[in-house]
């Protein structure tokens, strides 16, 4: 027997550690060549690590939500025979490759941490006082006698009988009668019934994987960013028919939703406002404004949030903008999305669908300078001039359109420009479709 030590690979994104998210195998089990044994989370992508030996798991690195550094030990094998020379020079060469830290790095982390007990008892002793007597129950109201008959109407009687009430227990305010008036007094006050909703119980959660990425992420955005936001009304009335029509001529093309039309009008818009199609590096102090447009869009999955990035999004026409859109979000879905489908992003757009609400005010994908939130359609009267130039009352369908920027990049008036701009692509549809 042999015991062959698997350290943690450089899977070449860079990066000095990876998180343990699941351990398909442990200590005692038995494992196969090329057998997932466990997830590890580098960056946002989930990648599976496969055992290059058969034999009897020993000792694992950790348990889920550990960080485990490129090079060091992730699992110890317990093998029959020799292990084959080739794996232990790929192995070697895996610790030989760990990145070396920087002097004045620090990586910030976010942790949930149990309190201790002994704290809390220290703190109970500490105070002498006694605790509070509970809030007195109001006494339920007197019941009738059991020979009484409850006088009620059959309305009464079936509100009652839905609610498990037992009229006898009721007083009636006056000339003996039960009224829902009687009935609602007697439910306010007595424990048991009512609108009261259950309690469940309380519940810890490490917060480890994909939840603690989105944390630590969004917390550096919020910590380094200073945001601001701007949100505009738009009528896409003209442009939820054109949708329509495009849809009924599509033959075998992907159905169009608003969202290839809202980045097709956002790619058009781009060239004006190079500020906000940019990343900014701020402890390098510069800022990259790019030509090409990398769409990240926001995506929810079971794991947390994903931002899969279509690439070269200017280029692409509507049918290949919705074919990747749908590709990406059942990849994100999934798990399947690969690392490079989750980086390089110029610029981000989130949208709720028909949660999205009246308005926005998204968190920026650092390093990114900006990112844009669409929000519901909802239709309401609008005053809208006619072509005799009478005015008119018609319904329409309007959207709020929302944008997050940073404010060390993009000026207020750089903001309120483009919106505008993108706007008047909004409510006048034709021009998207020209060049």
């Amino acid at each position: 027997m042999a015991k062959f030590t698997f350290n943690m690979p450089d899977i070449g994104e860079g990066i000095a550690e990876a998180e343990i998210v699941q351990w398909h195998k442990q200590v005692g089990d038995t494992i196969t060549e090329d057998e997932e044994f466990v997830d590890m989370m580098t960056d946002k992508a989930t990648v599976p690590m496969e055992s290059p030996v058969t034999g009897k798991i020993l000792e694992i690195a950790g348990g889920e939500g550990d960080m485990v550094s490129i090079g060091s030990m992730l699992v110890v094998i317990e093998v029959e025979g020799e292990v084959p020379d080739e794996v232990i020079e790929e192995n070697e060469a895996a610790a030989d490759a760990a990145p070396a830290p920087k002097d004045d790095e620090v990586e910030e982390r976010i942790e949930v941490e149990n309190p201790d007990s002994s704290d809390a008892d220290d703190a109970m002793a500490a105070d002498p006082s006694p605790p509070p007597a509970p809030a007195p129950t109001p006494a339920p109201a007197p019941a009738q006698k059991a020979d009484t008959p409850v006088l009620a109407t059959p309305a009464v009687r079936k509100r009652a009988r839905d609610l498990g009430v037992d009229l006898a227990q009721v007083k009636p305010a006056e000339d003996g009668r039960v009224r829902h008036g009687d009935l609602d007094q007697f439910l306010s006050y007595t424990s048991g019934y009512g609108a009261a909703a259950k309690t469940r119980e309380d519940e810890e959660k490490k917060v480890i994987g994909m939840r603690r990425r989105i944390a630590e992420n969004m917390a550096a955005s919020k910590r380094n960013i200073p945001h601001f936001s701007y949100v505009e009304e738009c009528d896409v009335t003209a442009l939820e028919e054109l949708r329509g029509q495009l849809n009924s001529n599509r033959g075998d093309k992907p159905k169009l939703t608003l969202l290839p039309l809202l980045i097709t009008a956002i790619c058009k818009t781009l060239p004006d406002f190079p500020m906000i199609n940019a990343r900014y590096d701020d402890e390098a102090g510069v800022v990259t404004r790019y030509g090409a447009v990398h769409l990240g869009m926001a995506a929810q999955t079971d794991a947390g949030l994903m931002v899969p990035v279509i690439k070269n999004a200017q280029a692409k026409n509507l049918w290949q903008l919705a074919k990747e859109i749908t590709r990406l979000a059942e990849a994100a879905r999934s798990g399947t999305a690969k690392s490079e489908e989750l980086q390089g992003g110029t610029l981000t757009v989130t949208s709720l669908g028909p949660l999205g609400g009246v308005a926005t005010t998204p968190v920026i994908n650092r390093p990114e300078v900006a990112i844009i939130g669409p929000n519901r359609i909802v239709e309401r009267p609008m005053y809208v001039t006619g072509t005799d130039g009478v005015e008119r009352i018609e319904k329409r369908k309007l959207m709020n359109i929302s944008i997050s920027c940073d404010h060390r990049v993009v000026d207020g008036w750089d903001a309120a420009s483009f919106i505008q701009q993108l706007k008047n692509l909004l409510e006048k549809p034709a021009l998207i479709l020209v060049d």
